[in-house]
């Protein structure tokens, strides 16, 4: 398998970092490219891209079962992105990391297999206000399917979970709980270990919506001690259409397959089917192989430069722009927690964010527009929805002021 090579100096020298990143380079509307808009996707380095592109010329074969030798190569790349996923959010074995298409679809995964075996009529199910589209309907069509119920947990204007309200909604009759890490439209860190803890001692498990942590900062499962964790690779310069979910693997034993076909099988008769062993008893069908391989190549970069730094730079990073946009005169920033990721949204004073974005797109600024698939957040603040802006670590201050330039820009022509 070909080697993952970058070029991360030592000292880290994040010029260096932003320059492995071909897209940046770029121009949009004869401007050069500002791009916050990594909550919804991280950009790629070119040695992810060169990975793939390798795996394609050299490698590609389908996996598993082939006894061909490039079946095999193929199949031993796919499968070293296992073992770096396991190391990456320290998980105890290969069995407990499972690949999905992504965040959205490990969610479903859970609330489809764990749901329909352990929900009845009249069960809760505990989810936050704060929550992405896709750690809400999941459970609404479960919870609609078996009688069950969904419960949500109210944050205050901050855009802080109100622990309080927590406590008071579980019961006898909470079978599950799902909250997201970190808020994709608010940014907001919450206390999940702090949830985790409470649910566990009434015996009931959690499931932990990671998108938007683990590209950001250090994330360790057996540490949290939650059962369930999703991901995406998309937003951690990986390619789109791949994820992971993380399952204790007596958990994941006891669930019954979410799919049928091909891999999830061990031996088929019309008769009956019995099931693969994990982490295959939920991987039916041909995976997005070459994207398996490019997630592979992801960790591996973001480790060479360490959660640790991404972390720190990041905070930076996040308390330049906030200093910077709340000078800004008739700008208000929505979600003002005390513990926050690298995401800053934001209204403008009788400019519809839409409108704003449009202008900025003009000055070759990216940032993303709207409700950010979370609808109930912007109903809690009674808004269509924000300007969003969320941070990578390959972004720096020049990115800053030019959003902000461009925010005067848009407020000159909406005058």
């Amino acid at each position: 398998m070909p080697e993952t090579t970058t070029d991360i100096p030592t000292k880290i020298n994040w010029e260096e970092i932003r320059a492995q990143f071909p897209v940046l380079q770029q121009e949009v509307n004869g401007k050069k490219l500002v791009y916050l808009d990594n909550g919804a996707s991280s950009q790629m380095p070119k040695s992810v891209s060169d990975r793939i592109d390798a795996y394609h010329k050299n490698e590609h074969a389908n996996v598993h079962r082939g006894i061909h030798s490039l079946s095999q190569k193929a199949t031993d790349a796919f499968e070293a992105t296992r073992s770096k996923v396991r190391d990456f959010i320290n998980a105890v074995s290969l069995e407990e990391i499972i690949y999905t298409t992504g965040t959205t679809d490990s969610i479903n995964l859970v609330a489809q297999s764990y749901g329909r075996k352990n929900f009845k009529a009249g069960d809760e199910i505990l989810v936050s206000e704060m929550e992405h589209h896709a750690n809400i309907v999941p459970w609404q069509m479960i919870a609609e399917e078996t009688g069950a119920k969904l419960k949500v947990i109210p944050m205050n204007d901050e855009g802080e979970l109100i622990m309080d309200k927590f406590y008071e909604l579980f019961s006898d009759k909470t079978k599950m709980v799902a909250v997201v890490h970190v808020s994709n439209a608010l940014g907001t860190i919450n206390p999940v270990e702090e949830i985790i803890a409470a649910a566990h001692k009434r015996n009931v498990p959690v499931l932990i919506d990671g998108a938007q942590a683990v590209p950001h900062s250090k994330v360790d499962v057996q540490a949290l001690d939650a059962d369930f964790y999703a991901f995406s690779a998309h937003k951690m310069c990986g390619p789109t259409g791949f994820g992971i979910l993380y399952g204790k693997k007596d958990l994941l034993n006891a669930m019954p397959p979410y799919r049928g076909g091909g891999d999830m099988i061990d031996k088929v008769t019309f008769e009956k089917t019995t099931w693969n062993d994990l982490p295959h008893k939920f991987e039916a069908g041909t995976p997005p192989i070459s994207a398996g391989v490019g997630l592979g190549a992801g960790i591996d970069f973001l480790n060479q430069i360490g959660m640790e730094a991404i972390a720190e730079r990041e905070h930076e990073l996040l308390e330049y722009a906030t200093e910077k946009l709340n000078q800004i005169e008739g700008l208000k920033i929505v979600g003002t927690a005390d513990k926050k990721a690298s995401v800053i949204s934001f209204l403008l004073d009788g400019i519809h964010p839409t409108d704003a974005g449009t202008i900025l797109d003009q000055q070759g600024i990216a940032v993303r527009t709207g409700h950010h698939c979370a609808q109930p957040i912007m109903q809690h603040y009674e808004i269509p929805g924000t300007l969003r802006a969320s941070i990578s670590f390959y972004n720096n201050e020049e990115d800053i002021d030019r959003l902000v330039e461009g925010i005067e820009l848009v407020k000159e022509f909406f005058g």
